[in-house]
C-alpha cells in the first residue's frame, strides 16, 4: 500500500470526526471546519493529504479551495457522496432540519416489511448489555456523551504514526466510539446508519476510486471526479466479492469423541481464523484496509473491490492459489469458493429498481457454478500424483489416511487439540511466515500460533512476524488486524462432565439453529413497494450483518451467562451449563446439559426477536444424547431435525424428541417430523401448559408417577384406536383420590384429569402432551432407568 493509498484511507475514515465535536456544544463551525481543526490542532494531524480529505469533502468548501488537482479531497468528496446516498435516503418527514441530540435509529425499523420506530440509547459500544436491543423510547444523546466521545477518540489517536500498520487500530477506535452514534442527524433522512458504518463505507469507496483512476492513468481528480461527478456514479467503479468454504461441516465433526469437546471448538475457531486470515492477505495483495470488509462469518464473507482489471486478476489468481494450498493440505476436504460482479454506484443504491438484488443473483451464481466445477484436469493429476511415507494408517481422531505419531493421529489433528487449550485461556493469535512447531498451516506459507499477551510486542520485532488477531478483546496498536468477535461462552471440559451434571437423564444436548430466510433478507429484505424501495441500499445490507454477526459472535456469551428462561419457572443463579462449539454470522451449534440446552434455546429465540424486532427467526433442532454417541452422528441428526423445522410453513420452529412419526401441518405439502413445533407452541403449550400441569400434579407423587407416565406415553402413540381411549381414561380414574383425601388433592385431580381428557382428544395436543411427558420422565428419570 503506498503512502497515498494509506492517507486517502485515513482521510476518509477521519472525514466527519468534525460531527462529534459539532454535536458537543454550540459549534457554530460547519462540522468539516470543525473536524479539520481538531486533527490539526489537537489530536496533532501535520499531514495536509489527511487534512484536506476533512475540510473539503463538501462540494461549497472544495469548490473554493486552493488545492492540487491530484489532492484526495476530490476522492473523498466523492465517495462521501456515495456513501451518503446509500444511508441517507429521504424519509417521509418533509420538515427538513437538524436534531444534534438525536439517538440512532434501528436499521430493523424497516427490514422486512417492518413499519417501528425503535431507538437504541445513547452510549459507546461496549458500556451497557442493555443499548444493543432496540427500544419505543426516544432518548436523546446530552452534549457530554460527545465529550466523552471526542476525548476517547483524542486519547486514541494522539502520537499514533498514520501509515498503514495503523489503520485497523483506527477502525477499531471509529467502531468503540461511534457504533451508536447516527451518522445524520437530520429530520427529514433515517437516522439509521452509524456514524461508524458512514465512514467505513467512505473509506471503501475512496480507494476504489483511487485504484479505479489509477488503473485509467487518470490523477487529475478535479477533472474526471469533481466536474464530471454524475458520470463518475454511472462508472463501474466497484465489484461486489464473496468467499466461501465448504466442507466446513465435515472437517468440524469428522473426529471421534475422544477430547471431542475441546476439540470441535478448536477446529471451529481455526476455520475462523483461516477465513480472517485470507480475507486480510487478499486485502493485502489488493492495497486496501479492513475498511473494504463488508461482513464475514460462518465460512463466509463479503467485501467492496475496485472494478478494475487488475483486482479481478489479482482476486483469480489468489482463489488458485487458495485451491492449491487446500489440495496440499486438506487434499478435496476444504474448498474455497469466491465470486464477483462488477457494478457501479447507482446500483449500490438500487438503481435502477432490482439492480441491487440482480448484483447479489450474479456473485452467488458465480460461487455456485465455482463450486461445481471445482476441479480441472491438472488438480486431479495433482491428487492422483500424491505419495507420502505412509498410506497405511488412519488418524485415530479425524480418520484421514495420512501419516501418524505413535498414537495415530495425524500432525494437524495433534496441532488443532494443543490449539484447544489455548482458544479458552488465550486472547491472541499471531500469523506468522514459514513454520513453527506446534504451529497450524495457513495459506500463503503462514501459521498459526497463540501466545500471551506479554509476549506480543517481543514477537513483532521478529522477521517472522506478520500480524495478530485479539480474541474478544478491543486493542489498539501496530500491525494489530482486528479483535475477533468469538462466542467463547463454555462450561464442562468434556461430554461426560456435561451428561453427569444433568438433571435426571445423565445426557447431552444440543442445539443446531441458524436464521430463517438470512440470504433472502440481505438481498431484498429491505424492498417495500410502498416506499419504491427506497431503502434497499449497500449500507443497509453492511449494517445489517454486522449487527447479526455481533449478535451471534459477542451478545450469545451474555445471553449464556445470564440465563432467563427456565421450564420450572424457577430463577436459575448461575450461567447456563453449556459450551458453544461455533456461532457464526447467523448459525449455532451449542452442547450442554440437556435441559440447559432447551431452556437456553427459549432464550435465544426470545432475544433475537428482540434484537430484530420480531424481522427475524430462528428454526432449529435440540437432540439429547449419551455423552459417548459419536459426534458426527449428532451433528447429523441434529442437523436433519433442523431442517425438519425449516419445512414447517413460516419456519420460526424447533424440533425435539421426535418419535418416529410423521404428521401434516395445515399448508404443508407432504410431512414433517411429530416433535416440530412453532417455538411459541413449544414454549407455552407443551412446556408452559403441559410440561406445568403434570409437574404440578405428579410432584406430590413419591416415585414422580414415572410408571404411569410410560403406560400414559403408549396408549397416547396409539390414541387413534378407540380401546385405547377408554384404556387412557380409565388410567386418569384409577388417580383418583380417596373420599378421605383432602378437598385440595381432590380438586388438583378434578383438573389434571379435565385437561388430560380434553387433551386426548386433539391430535395436536395429542402430540404436544407426548412431547411433555417425555422430557417431565427424562426430568425425573434416576440412573438408566
Amino acid at each position: 500500500m503506498t503512502d497515498k493509498e494509506v492517507k486517502l484511507i485515513i482521510g476518509a475514515l477521519l472525514h466527519d470526526v468534525g460531527k462529534v465535536i459539532y454535536r458537543q456544544g454550540d459549534d457554530r463551525r460547519k462540522h468539516s471546519q470543525s473536524g479539520y481543526d481538531y486533527l490539526k490542532d489537537e489530536v496533532g494531524i501535520d499531514s495536509e493529504e489527511i487534512l484536506h480529505c476533512v475540510k473539503y469533502h463538501h462540494a461549497d468548501a472544495l469548490s473554493k479551495a486552493d488545492i492540487d488537482e491530484d489532492d484526495l479531497a476530490y476522492l473523498v468528496y466523492v465517495a462521501d457522496n456515495i456513501a451518503a446516498a446509500t444511508d441517507r435516503r429521504s424519509s417521509e418527514n418533509e420538515d427538513v432540519r437538524f436534531e444534534k441530540t438525536m439517538p440512532l435509529q434501528s436499521v430493523f425499523n424497516i427490514l422486512n416489511g417492518n413499519h417501528q420506530s425503535y431507538y437504541y440509547l445513547p452510549g459507546m459500544m461496549e458500556e451497557t448489555s442493555e443499548r444493543i436491543y432496540p427500544q419505543k423510547e426516544k432518548i436523546p444523546f446530552e452534549e457530554f456523551f460527545y465529550s466523552r466521545v471526542k476525548d476517547q477518540i483524542t486519547d486514541n489517536l494522539k502520537g499514533r504514526e498514520w501509515n498503514a500498520d495503523y489503520i485497523n487500530s483506527l477502525l477499531e477506535v471509529l467502531e468503540a466510539t461511534l457504533s451508536y452514534v447516527p451518522s445524520s442527524t437530520s429530520t427529514g433522512e433515517l437516522a439509521d446508519v452509524s456514524l461508524y458504518d458512514h465512514v467505513k463505507l467512505t473509506a471503501a469507496f475512496a480507494s476504489c476510486l483511487y485504484q479505479y483512476c489509477q488503473e485509467k492513468e487518470q490523477e487529475n481528480y478535479k477533472d474526471i471526479i469533481w466536474k464530471n461527478t454524475k458520470e463518475v456514479y454511472k462508472e463501474d467503479c466497484f465489484m461486489l466479492f464473496s468467499m466461501d468454504i465448504s466442507g466446513i461441516q465435515d472437517f468440524i465433526y469428522t473426529i471421534s469423541t475422544r477430547k471431542a469437546l475441546r476439540t470441535l471448538r478448536a477446529r471451529s475457531f481455526y476455520l475462523e481464523i483461516l477465513m480472517e486470515h485470507m480475507i486480510d492477505c487478499l486485502l493485502e495483495e489488493l492495497n486496501l484496509s479492513r475498511a473494504n470488509l463488508l461482513y464475514s462469518g460462518g465460512g463466509h464473507c463479503y467485501m467492496i473491490l475496485p472494478g478494475t482489471v487488475k483486482a479481478q486478476q489479482i482476486v483469480d489468481d489468489y482463489l488458485e492459489r487458495l485451491k492449491k494450498w487446500c489440495l496440499e493440505e486438506y487434499q478435496i476436504a476444504l474448498y474455497v469458493a469466491g465470486g464477483y460482479a462488477i457494478c457501479n454506484s447507482e446500483t449500490l443504491k438500487n438503481e435502477p429498481n432490482g439492480s441491487y438484488a440482480e448484483l447479489f443473483r450474479k456473485v452467488g451464481t458465480m460461487i455456485s457454478e465455482r463450486k461445481v466445477k471445482r476441479y480441472q484436469a491438472k488438480d486431479i493429476l495433482y491428487l492422483n500424483s500424491r505419495r507420502a511415507d505412509d498410506y497405511t494408517r488412519e488418524c485415530k481422531v479425524c480418520r484421514k489416511i495420512d501419516k501418524v505419531d505413535k498414537e495415530g493421529v495425524c500432525s494437524i489433528c495433534r496441532k488443532i487439540e494443543k490449539l484447544s487449550n489455548a482458544v479458552l485461556y488465550e486472547n491472541f493469535f499471531l500469523i506468522l511466515k514459514g513454520e513453527h512447531r506446534d504451529a497450524l498451516p495457513l495459506p500463503g506459507g503462514y501459521a498459526l500460533i497463540a501466545e500471551k499477551k506479554e509476549n506480543i510486542i517481543k514477537w513483532m520485532n521478529q522477521p517472522e512476524f506478520k500480524r495478530v488477531y485479539a480474541k474478544n478483546r478491543r486493542y489498539t496498536g501496530k500491525q494489530l488486524a482486528t479483535k475477533l468477535w468469538v462466542g467463547e461462552y463454555t462450561q464442562g471440559q468434556t461430554f461426560e462432565e456435561l451428561a453427569d451434571s444433568s438433571e435426571g437423564i445423565k445426557r447431552i444436548g444440543v442445539l443446531r439453529a441458524d436464521v430463517d430466510n438470512l440470504g433472502q433478507t440481505f438481498v431484498s429484505g429491505f424492498e417495500n413497494a410502498e416506499n419504491n424501495n427506497r431503502y434497499v441500499t449497500i449500507s443497509r445490507t453492511a449494517t445489517l450483518s454486522r449487527l447479526l454477526s455481533l449478535f451471534f459472535k459477542l451478545h450469545i456469551n451474555q445471553i449464556l451467562n445470564n440465563p432467563e428462561y427456565t421450564m420450572d419457572g424457577k430463577k436459575k443463579e448461575t450461567g447456563r451449563n453449556a459450551t458453544i462449539i461455533y456461532s457464526g454470522g447467523d448459525d449455532v451449534f451449542l452442547v450442554g446439559e440437556w435441559k440447559d440446552i432447551i431452556e437456553l434455546a427459549i432464550d435465544l429465540k426470545n432475544k433475537l426477536k428482540l434484537y430484530t424486532q420480531n424481522t427475524l427467526t430462528l428454526s432449529g433442532g435440540i437432540g439429547i444424547y449419551d455423552a459417548s454417541y459419536p459426534i458426527r452422528a449428532i451433528a447429523e441428526e441434529a442437523g436433519e431435525q433442523e431442517d425438519s423445522s425449516k419445512r414447517l410453513p413460516g419456519k420460526n420452529a424447533v424440533t425435539i424428541l421426535e418419535d418416529g412419526e410423521k404428521h401434516t401441518e395445515a399448508g404443508l405439502n407432504g410431512k414433517i417430523s411429530d416433535g416440530t413445533y412453532k417455538w411459541d407452541t413449544f414454549e407455552n403449550e407443551v412446556i408452559g401448559e403441559k410440561y406445568r400441569v403434570l409437574s404440578e400434579y405428579l410432584e406430590n407423587f413419591e416415585d414422580k408417577g414415572n410408571a404411569f407416565l410410560y403406560k400414559m406415553l403408549e396408549l397416547i402413540r396409539n390414541q387413534k384406536e378407540k380401546i385405547n381411549f377408554a384404556r387412557f381414561v380409565y388410567l386418569i380414574a384409577r388417580l383418583e383420590p380417596e373420599e378421605r383425601e383432602s378437598t385440595e388433592r381432590k380438586a388438583m385431580y378434578r383438573s389434571f384429569s379435565e385437561h388430560m381428557c380434553n387433551w386426548i382428544r386433539s391430535e395436536q395436543d395429542c402430540r404436544q402432551l407426548k412431547t411433555a411427558i417425555s422430557l417431565y420422565v427424562y426430568v425425573n428419570r434416576k440412573g438408566e432407568e
